[in-house]
């Protein structure tokens, strides 16, 4: 059973910047191609950002291309996601995902 739990979310002022967290237990991390999702209020969840097993290797929505930075630390076990300039409309509950297992999630508020 793996278990994700995820932490840094806030609010914020426009403009501002959050570090989520994401630590992973019950399994080898290390195994995990790792994702960030977002689920805005009234509206389906999206992709964010992913990153894959050794950390070279990064991809994002281009809604947030170039604002923010997905990470791992695989002796830690735990995924990051850096977001910087942010705006209103990132406004969302964040969630960390496997692939397959979800975490529950962290709010972020962005105001303008």
């Amino acid at each position: 059973q793996v278990q994700l739990a995820e932490s840094g979310g806030g609010l914020v002022q426009a403009g501002g910047s959050l570090r989520l967290s994401c630590a992973v237990s019950g399994r080898t991390f290390s195994r995990y191609v790792m994702y960030w999702y977002r689920q805005a209020p009234g509206k389906e969840r999206e992709f964010v950002a992913l990153i894959n097993r050794s950390g070279d290797s990064t991809s994002y929505a281009d809604s947030v291309k170039g604002r923010f930075t997905i990470s791992r630390d695989n002796a830690k076990s735990t995924v990051y996601l850096q977001m910087n300039s942010l705006k209103p409309e990132d406004t969302a509950i964040y969630y960390c995902n496997t692939g397959r297992d979800w975490g529950q999630g962290t709010q972020v508020t962005v105001s303008s």
